[in-house]
C-alpha cells in the first residue's frame, strides 16, 4: 500500500467516525439499481411499497432500516414524478384537436357522422395517452404517503429518545461501576493489541512497514511540534512584507496553514499507527477519535485567533469584547478540547455499549465543563454590550443585540444542560449542549467570512475598509451566506439530511397558482429572459436617443416621448414573452387578475389614474419636457415625465412632483407649447394734463427698438382709462422667446423712466385727503379725558362699581375720500 492511498483511507475513516450515518454513501435517493432503469416496473414498486407499509404497521423496524427504506421509496417517487409528464405533447395535441371540433353535442342534439366518429377516435386516443401519466401520479401519491409516514415515525422516535429518563449521575452507587466499565474498555483494547502482536502475520507486516511507519511518525512529529509555530511565523512574515489592501487577505490565507499543517500531522500519525496493524477494532476506533480531538482543538484555536488576534494593529471582528481577548481564546480552545473528548467518549460508548448508568456518569463531568465555559462566554458577551451602553454608545448595533441574545442563551444552557443530566435526561442534555458548540463555530465562521467579503469588495472597488464595510453589496453577500448556512444549522440541531432533501424537493416543485405551477426553474427562466429583453430595450432606447431621433428633426419633447413609450412597450412585451417562455399559463391567472382588478379599483384608484394620465401625456403630449408651465399654483420647467408623476423645476431651483392626473383633470398653462413666442404687457400711468399722443409715440418707439420684441405682429399701445390719479396706458408686445419675459419687462420700464424724465413727463403717485366731519366732538372728547385723569380715585372697588358716571360720546367719524391736489379740509 502506497503512501497516498493509505492517507486517503485514514482520512475517510476519521471523517466516517465523525459524520452522521445519514451522510455516508448509500443513502442518496435514487442511487440504487432501480433508478437506472428506463421503464418503470410497477410490480417491483408494488413489492417495495408492501414491504414499507408492513414495516410501518409493525413499528419494529430500526431507525436505520427505516432510513434505508425511505431512501428507496424516495427514488421511486422521483421516477414517478418524472413519469407524470409522459406523452405530454401528444396529450396537448389531442386536446387541441378536440377543441377544434367544438363542444360535444348536448343530449337530444346531433352532429355530423364524420365529426362524431373523429371525436370518438380522439377521445379514445386521449384516454390511452393519459394512462401512463395517471398511473405514475397514483404511484407518486402512494410513495408520498409512505415517505410522510416514515418521517412521522422517525421524528416520534427522536422525540421519545430526547425525553427518555434514565438514572441520575448523582447516585453514588453508579460511579464505581462506571469507572470499572471505562477501565475495562482500555483493558480490552490492550488485549486486542496483544492478540494482534502474537499473530505472525501482524509481526511480519509490522517489520515490513516499519521504515514507512518511522518516516510517518517523524514527519508527523515535526508537523505537530513545529508546524504550527512555523506557520505563525510565516503569517507574520507575510503581513510584514505585504502592503496595501491585499495585506489582510494574504495574512488570512497563510493563517489557514496553522490548521492545515497540524491536522496533516495528525493524519500522518494516525496512518503510521494503523499501518503497524497492531490495533483491533477498539484501538482503531480510539485512535480515529483521537484524531477528531486534535482536529477540533486546532480548528477552535484558529477561530479564537481570528476573532481575537494577538497583535493590537490587527482587525478585530469582535472589538466590543477585545478586553477579554486572552480569556476568550482560552475558552475557544477549551471548547475544542471538550468536543474532542466527547468524540472519544461517543466512540467508546458505540464500541462497548455502556449501560445507561455508565453513560450518565461518564457524560456528566463533560456536560458540567461545557456549562462552565458557556457561562463564562455568555457573561462576557453580555458584559461587553452593557459596557457599550454605559459609555453612552446609544446606537447599539444589530450585531451587538445578537451578541447579547447569544450570551443570554449560553447562560441559560449553562444551567439547564447539567441540570437535565443531573435529573436523568441525559439525551436531552447532550442535545442541548453539544449542538450549541457547533452553532457557535458556524456563527464565528460566518463572522470571519463577512470580513473576507468586505476585504475582497474593498480590494476590487479600491475602497477603504470603513467604506467597504458600509456598502450594500458586502451586506447582501453576507446575508446570502447566512441564508445558505440555515441547512447547516438544521443538521446541527438534529434535522435529517432526508428532511432537507424533502424541503428541497418541495422547493423545486414550486407552488400552484390556479393551474399554473411556479417553480424555481420557471422563475429563473422568466427572470433570465426578462433581464435579456429589458437590457435589449435599454440599448435600443439609447440608440434611438443618441443616434436616430436627433437626425429626424423631432423636437426634444417628442423624442423623449418616443423613447419613453418604447421603454414601456419593451418592458410590457418583455414581461409577456418571459412569462410565455417560462411556460406560465396566463389564462390560469385569470382569477388572480380579477381579484387584483377589484383591489386596484378600490385601493389603487389614484395610482391607476396617474398611470393612465401619464400614458395620455406621453401620447397626446399637451406637456413636453422643457416646457414652461403653470399648474396647481406651481410654475417652472418640465424636467421629466414618468407614468405616475411629472417633475417640474421651479425658478427657485426646487423640484415639484405633480401627479399626472392633475394635468388631465385640471387647468394647465403652458407658456411654451409649440413655440417659445409669447406676449408681455407693461402698464404705466402719466399725470393729468400730459399730451397723450406724445406718450403713445414714445412708448411705441421704446417697444419697437427692443431687439427681442417681434415686429410682426407689431407692438401696440392702448390708452386704457382715466384713472383716479393718472392717465393709464398699456403696452402689448410679442417676444420671440417668452423665457426672457421678466428681463424684457425690466428693461422696458427702465427705458420708460429715462424717456419720461428726458421729455418732462410726470408719472404721478396716488394721493388721498382725510376729511374730519365733527372736529368739535373730537375736542370735547379730549377735554373729557383730561378731566377724568385729574379726578381722585374711588375709595373702594365696590363703590366704584355702584357709582354711576356719565361719559362723553364722541361722535366723530373718520372717512377717507379722494381729493384734489390741494387737499381742502372742511
Amino acid at each position: 500500500m502506497t503512501f497516498l492511498p493509505r492517507l486517503l483511507l485514514i482520512l475517510a475513516l476519521a471523517l466516517g467516525t465523525l459524520a452522521p450515518v445519514e451522510w455516508r454513501p448509500g443513502w442518496i435517493p435514487g442511487s440504487g439499481p432501480a433508478a437506472a432503469q428506463q421503464a418503470i416496473d410497477y410490480d417491483a414498486w408494488h413489492d417495495v411499497a408492501l414491504r414499507a407499509e408492513a414495516a410501518l404497521d409493525s413499528g419494529e423496524a430500526s431507525t436505520e432500516a427505516l432510513e434505508d427504506l425511505r431512501a428507496e421509496v424516495v427514488g421511486w417517487r422521483q421516477r414517478f414524478l418524472e413519469a407524470q409528464d409522459t406523452n405530454a405533447a401528444a396529450i396537448e395535441s389531442l386536446r387541441d384537436q378536440l377543441d377544434a371540433l367544438g363542444p360535444a353535442p348536448e343530449e337530444g342534439e346531433t352532429e355530423a357522422d364524420e365529426i362524431a366518429a373523429r371525436r370518438a377516435e380522439l377521445t379514445e386516443d386521449l384516454a390511452n395517452a393519459e394512462v401512463p401519466g395517471r398511473t405514475a401520479e397514483a404511484a407518486f401519491r402512494r410513495a408520498e404517503a409512505i415517505v410522510r409516514q416514515i418521517d412521522t415515525l422517525v421524528r416520534t422516535r427522536q422525540a421519545g429518545e430526547l425525553m427518555q429518563i434514565g438514572p441520575s449521575p448523582a447516585i453514588p452507587a453508579l460511579w464505581p461501576d462506571a469507572l470499572a466499565d471505562f477501565a475495562e474498555s482500555f483493558r480490552e483494547m490492550a488485549i486486542e493489541t496483544r492478540a494482534q502482536w502474537n499473530s505472525d502475520i501482524t509481526r511480519e507486516t509490522f517489520r515490513t512497514q516499519l521504515p514507512f511507519t518511522v518516516v510517518y511518525i517523524v514527519i508527523a512529529a515535526v508537523l505537530l511540534l513545529r508546524g504550527r509555530r512555523a506557520m505563525v511565523w510565516l503569517t507574520q512574515a507575510v503581513l510584514n512584507r505585504s502592503r496595501g489592501r491585499a495585506r489582510w487577505l494574504a495574512g488570512f490565507i497563510t493563517s489557514l496553514f496553522q490548521v492545515v499543517v497540524p491536522v496533516l500531522g495528525i493524519l500522518l500519525l494516525l496512518a503510521a499507527l494503523i499501518s503497524t496493524g497492531l490495533f483491533g477494532v477498539r484501538g482503531t476506533t480510539f485512535i480515529s477519535a483521537l484524531s477528531g480531538l486534535g482536529m477540533a482543538t486546532f480548528i477552535a484555536w484558529w477561530i479564537g485567533l481570528r476573532l481575537y488576534p494577538l497583535h493590537e494593529d490587527a482587525p478585530r471582528p469582535l472589538a466590543a469584547t477585545f478586553e477579554y481577548a486572552g480569556e476568550m481564546r482560552f475558552h475557544a480552545i477549551l471548547l475544542g478540547v471538550l468536543v474532542g473528548l466527547r468524540y472519544i467518549l461517543s466512540a467508546l460508548v458505540g464500541v462497548d455499549s455502556y449501560s445507561e448508568g455508565t453513560r450518565a456518569v461518564l457524560y456528566f463531568p463533560l456536560l458540567v465543563a461545557f456549562g462552565f465555559v458557556f457561562l463564562r462566554i455568555g457573561r462576557i458577551l453580555m458584559r461587553s454590550v452593557s459596557l457599550s451602553e454605559a459609555n453612552d454608545e446609544l446606537d447599539v448595533t444589530f450585531a451587538q443585540r445578537g451578541q447579547r441574545l447569544v450570551g443570554q442563551a449560553l447562560v441559560v444552557l449553562a444551567v439547564v444542560g447539567p441540570a437535565l443530566a443531573l435529573v436523568g435526561y441525559l439525551n436531552a442534555a447532550i442535545f442541548a449542549m453539544v449542538p450549541t458548540v457547533s452553532s457557535l463555530a458556524v456563527l464565528a465562521l460566518l463572522r470571519i467570512l463577512h470580513d473576507i467579503v468586505v476585504e475582497l469588495y474593498g480590494l476590487i472597488t479600491r475602497k477603504s475598509s470603513e467604506e467597504a464595510g458600509q456598502a450594500l453589496t458586502p451586506s447582501l453577500i453576507s446575508f446570502g451566506l447566512v441564508i445558505a448556512s440555515l441547512p447547516v444549522f438544521a443538521l446541527i440541531w438534529g434535522a435529517r439530511p432526508s428532511d432537507l432533501l424533502e424541503v428541497w424537493a418541495q422547493f423545486n416543485a414550486g407552488f400552484s397558482v390556479g393551474d399554473a405551477q411556479i417553480s424555481p426553474s420557471v422563475f429563473l427562466t422568466f427572470l433570465l429572459v426578462f433581464v435579456v429583453l429589458f437590457a435589449g430595450t435599454r440599448l435600443f432606447q439609447s440608440a434611438l436617443k443618441s443616434t436616430i431621433l436627433p437626425k429626424t428633426g423631432i423636437d426634444p419633447g417628442g423624442q423623449n416621448a418616443i423613447v419613453s413609450g418604447i421603454g414601456y412597450l419593451g418592458i410590457g412585451l418583455g414581461a409577456v414573452i418571459a412569462i410565455t417562455t417560462a411556460g406560465i399559463d396566463l389564462s390560469a391567472l385569470a382569477f388572480v387578475a380579477g381579484a387584483l382588478s377589484v383591489g386596484i379599483g378600490f385601493g389603487m384608484q389614484n395610482i391607476v389614474s396617474n398611470f393612465i394620465s401619464g400614458l395620455i401625456l406621453l401620447v397626446e403630449r399637451p406637456v413636453a419636457e422643457g416646457d414652461w408651465i403653470e399648474v396647481g399654483g406651481h410654475m417652472g420647467i418640465v424636467k421629466d415625465i414618468s407614468v405616475r408623476s411629472t417633475r417640474i423645476e421651479t425658478f427657485d431651483k426646487n423640484d415639484v412632483i405633480v401627479p399626472n392626473a392633475d394635468f388631465i383633470s385640471g387647468a394647465v398653462k403652458n407658456w411654451t407649447r409649440g413655440s417659445s413666442v409669447g406676449r408681455i404687457i407693461v402698464t404705466v400711468g402719466v399725470a393729468y394734463g400730459t399730451d397723450t399722443r406724445k406718450v403713445e409715440k414714445i412708448l411705441l418707439e421704446i417697444a419697437m427698438n427692443h431687439p427681442l420684441v417681434a415686429l410682426d405682429p407689431e407692438p401696440e399701445v392702448d390708452f386704457l382709462e382715466f384713472g383716479a390719479s393718472s392717465l393709464d396706458f398699456q403696452m402689448r408686445m410679442v417676444l420671440r422667446d417668452i423665457a426672457y419675459g421678466l428681463p424684457v419687462r425690466t428693461e422696458i420700464r427702465h427705458q420708460i423712466a429715462e424717456r419720461f424724465a428726458a421729455e418732462g413727463i410726470e408719472i404721478p403717485f396716488a394721493q388721498q385727503d382725510i376729511w374730519i366731519r365733527n372736529p368739535e366732538a373730537m375736542r370735547l372728547g379730549k377735554a373729557q379725558v383730561a378731566t377724568e385723569e385729574a379726578a381722585p380715585e374711588p375709595p373702594t372697588d365696590d363703590a366704584a362699581a355702584s357709582s354711576s358716571g356719565s361719559t362723553s360720546d364722541m361722535r366723530g367719524e373718520d372717512t377717507v375720500d379722494d381729493a384734489g391736489p390741494d387737499g381742502d379740509q372742511a
